[in-house]
């Protein structure tokens, strides 16, 4: 079957009678079980798919299917599809079935597209490497020595290396951004409040967001304009009317791009990223946009705001799991303080762990000014600055990772250096902004980059033109 750049492409064929929906899914089907190894997923639903692509096949020939027919996609396994294992990659969730479908899952299946599986991750979302799944690490698909990048690895290697169409994942720090740039695909972070968390494993509440995982930019406009808008279980949500992002995405128009010195000079930039990123800038400016050096002092200080903020969250998040509710409870549990104690030790991984520790101690009653407070201080004055480059400005550019995607196992050993990956993508989840990792290069190693874009609030529609306009139109595929 020939490689499918959009679900255009896909539809155009379905109408012209080419292919069929049930034809798609077993390809798929046979793509997954030939790159089982991968790992990228932790369940495949192959009856119910076929059953659901007969469905559609019947509603295509009647001329009543969904907007996202023709659509094969898989889940990041954070994500409730009811009466199907949502584990968040963790032993603590180990055989758990949702028992109602998240919003994200319920607007997908009411658009008609087809769920083929759940996606590994790094556990509860917890990692930028997926090396911290309960379940064995995901592998990218065009180095099987390197992550894929996390947490939303399994989505990323999924579509990637052709296993589904599209993938849901979810950006909490970088986790759709950063496995996108390592992997070569594109990758959308909403606004904080565009996308329904109801139903979806919370790690960090003030953080997390759902977004699409795709080859094309057209795709992502079309996954997004389905997901998005307003939701009476999630009060997070703005109130704004549904925007049909697949249609808004010609704006040619000249822009206002802004860059950070600070980001190309920085220490751990790659260097043939920050040549790549140099380049890129003239090339914006002989396009006819307006690209200015912006100085933003503040680098430094996004990573231990972030990590501050977001083990807090997690530490209160993660409290729920106690081995009484439901979850794993450990079986040499002797009194009701070993049930807390020991299933919580024997369920949780270590990175898990670490954070929940982290996120306790911050909190903490003689701790929780000196970091918490002065974190959340930090998150403001952060804000403010990044909202104020925008006042002048459409867009600011930097690289999505300071590195191609790395060996594994070369960073498990120090919490910090795996952390600081996250240097670049934190910025957008502090701010609640939206921004994108476009697949625009290819490293001297042989492996893939992207170019992040970061908007303003709700300035979707103008990122996925421009990131259109940027890839010209051209498949991505590497």
């Amino acid at each position: 079957m020939k490689f499918y750049h959009s679900l255009y492409e896909i539809q155009n064929d379905l109408a012209n009678g080419r292919i069929t929906c049930v034809e798609l899914v077993n390809y798929y089907l046979q793509q997954i079980n030939s790159k089982q190894h991968l790992n990228a997923f932790l369940q495949v639903y192959a009856e119910e798919s076929r059953e659901r692509a007969h469905q559609m096949d019947a509603k295509i020939k009647a001329g009543n299917a969904g907007i996202l027919h023709g659509l094969v996609i898989g889940l990041k396994d954070v994500i409730s599809y009811k009466g199907h294992i949502v584990s968040a990659s963790s032993k603590m969730l180990e055989g758990f079935e949702a028992i109602y479908n998240a919003t994200v899952t319920q607007r997908l299946l009411d658009a008609d597209a087809i769920i083929i599986g759940r996606l590994n991750c790094d556990e509860f979302a917890m990692g930028g490497s997926n090396e911290n799944s309960a379940y064995g690490n995901v592998l990218n698909a065009l180095d099987e020595t390197k992550v894929p990048g996390g947490s939303s690895g399994g989505s990323a290697v999924a579509v990637q290396a052709g296993l589904c169409h599209a993938a849901l994942g979810t950006d909490t720090g970088g986790s759709i951004r950063q496995p996108a740039s390592f992997t070569g695909i594109f990758g959308l972070k909403p606004t904080y409040g565009l996308v329904s968390r109801w139903g979806v494993v919370a790690y960090a509440s003030s953080f997390d967001q759902v977004g699409p995982m795709t080859h094309s930019v057209e795709d992502a406009a079309l996954l997004l304009e389905v997901i998005a808008g307003p939701d009476g279980h999630d009060s997070t949500l703005a109130q704004q009317a549904p925007i049909l992002y697949s249609q808004l995405l010609e704006d040619n128009a000249p822009k206002r791009i802004a860059y950070y010195p600070e980001v190309l000079e920085h220490r751990g930039l790659d260097a043939d990223i920050k040549q790549q990123i140099e380049q890129y800038i003239n090339t914006l400016r002989k396009q006819g946009h307006t690209v200015e050096a912006v100085s933003f002092p503040y680098l430094d200080y996004l990573v231990p705001a972030y990590y501050v903020l977001t083990t807090a969250e997690a530490s209160s998040n993660l409290s729920r799991y106690d081995g009484v509710h439901y979850g794993y409870r450990s079986p040499n549990a002797k009194n009701m303080e070993e049930v807390y104690n020991l299933s919580r030790t024997e369920a949780f991984g270590e990175e898990v762990k670490r954070r929940i520790m982290l996120g306790t101690f911050v909190l903490s009653a003689g701790y929780y000014d000196a970091y918490y407070g002065k974190a959340q201080k930090a998150r403001r004055i952060i804000q403010d600055a990044t909202l104020e480059v925008l006042k002048n400005h459409d867009f600011i550019i930097l690289p999505t990772t300071p590195t191609t995607a790395f060996n594994i196992g070369s960073k498990d050993k120090d919490p910090v250096a795996m952390y600081l990956e996250d240097i670049y993508t934190v910025q957008a989840n502090l701010t609640g902004l939206p921004a994108v990792s476009i697949p625009m290069w290819q490293h001297s190693n042989g492996m893939p980059f992207g170019l992040q874009v970061i908007g303003n609030k709700y300035s979707e529609a103008s990122l996925l033109a421009f990131s259109k306009q940027q890839l010209g139109g051209k498949s991505n595929k590497i």
